[in-house]
C-alpha cells in the first residue's frame, strides 16, 4: 500500500526514479490541493504512534523504573537536558521543553518512515511539511523575542553590538536578510532536502539493481551485487541522517529561542 513504485526495467535501457515516483498519489481526492495522501496519513499515524509511546511509557511511574518506562525518561531527558538545558539554560528553559520534545519526536518518527521496509516514504521528503515546521519555529521565537523585549527586539536582532556606526548600513541589510529571510528558509530546506536526496539515492540503487539483473550479460549481472551493497550503505547512512535531521533542527529552534530570549546580551 506504501511502498514507493520504481519504474519498471527492461534489458534496454535505464530508467531512473525521479520526484514524481517519491509523491504518491492521493487516498482520497479532497482534504487538500492534491487530495488526502498517504504522507498525510503518515504524519497523523507518527502522531498516534508518539503519544502512545510516551502515555505507556508514564501510565506506570515507579521508583525503580522498567524498560518502557527507563526509555521514555531517559528520551525525554535527553531532549530536556541535552538540548533544552545546555542551549537555553538558566531558568528559562523548562517552558520550552515540550515544544522541543514534540519537534524532535515528531520530525524522527517522521524521517524513520523512509527506513520501514513497507513505508519507504520520510514524511519530509514532501517540503510542505518542512515549511510548516520552519514557519511555527520562526513565528515562536519572534514572539519570544517580541515579549521579551518589546518592539526594541527587531532592533536588537538586526543592530549588533560593538559595530560601529559607519559600518551599519551595510551590517543591518546583512542582518536582516540573515536572520528574517534566510533562517526560515534553510531551516526548512536543509530537513526537506536531506530527505528527499538520500531516499532518491536508495530509489535509484534499488532501480539499478532492477536493470542490472534484466540484463542478459552475466558480467553486468555480477555486478548488481556490487551496487546493492552500495545500497545498503546508502540505506544506513540514510537512516542515521534521518536521525540526526531531527537533531539539528531542534537543536537550531533551541539556538534561535535562546537568541530571542538573550538578543540584549549578544
Amino acid at each position: 500500500m506504501f511502498a514507493l513504485t520504481l519504474p519498471a526495467q527492461d534489458s534496454g535501457s535505464f530508467n531512473p526514479p525521479g520526484i514524481e515516483e517519491m509523491h504518491l498519489p492521493a487516498i482520497l481526492p479532497w482534504g487538500a490541493a492534491d487530495g488526502f495522501s498517504k504522507q498525510m496519513l503518515l504524519v497523523i499515524l507518527s502522531v498516534v504512534i508518539i503519544a502512545a509511546f510516551f502515555v505507556a511509557a508514564a501510565r506506570k511511574g515507579q521508583l525503580v523504573p522498567g524498560k518502557l518506562q527507563f526509555a521514555g525518561e531517559s528520551a525525554y531527558g535527553f531532549v530536556r537536558n541535552g538540548i533544552a538545558k545546555d542551549i537555553i539554560g538558566g531558568n528559562d528553559f523548562i517552558k520550552y521543553v515540550p515544544l522541543l520534545f514534540s519537534l524532535f519526536f515528531f520530525i524522527l518518527v517522521n524521517n524513520i518512515y523512509g527506513a520501514v521496509p513497507v513505508l519507504q516514504l520520510p514524511s519530509f521528503s514532501h517540503v510542505g511539511g518542512a515549511y510548516v515546521l520552519a514557519a511555527l519555529v520562526y513565528f515562536t521565537w519572534i514572539v519570544i523575542g517580541v515579549k521579551k523585549n518589546g518592539l526594541k527586539y527587531f532592533k536588537l536582532a538586526v543592530v549588533p553590538s560593538g559595530v560601529p556606526w559607519y559600518i551599519l548600513p551595510i551590517v543591518i541589510p546583512i542582518e536582516i536578510i540573515s536572520n528574517f529571510v534566510v533562517r526560515p528558509v534553510t531551516h526548512s530546506l536543509r530537513l526537506f532536502a536531506t530527505m528527499l536526496a538520500g531516499h532518491l539515492i536508495v530509489m535509484i540503487a534499488g532501480s539499478g539493481i532492477d536493470f542490472l539483473l534484466a540484463q542478459e550479460n552475466w558480467l553486468l549481472k555480477g555486478t548488481s551485487v556490487l551496487v546493492l551493497a552500495g545500497a545498503v550503505a546508502m540505506y544506513m547512512l540514510e537512516a542515521l541522517i534521518m536521525v540526526l535531521q531531527a537533531y539539528v533542527f531542534t537543536l537550531l529552534t533551541a539556538i534561535y529561542i535562546e537568541g530571542a530570549l538573550h538578543a540584549d546580551s549578544h
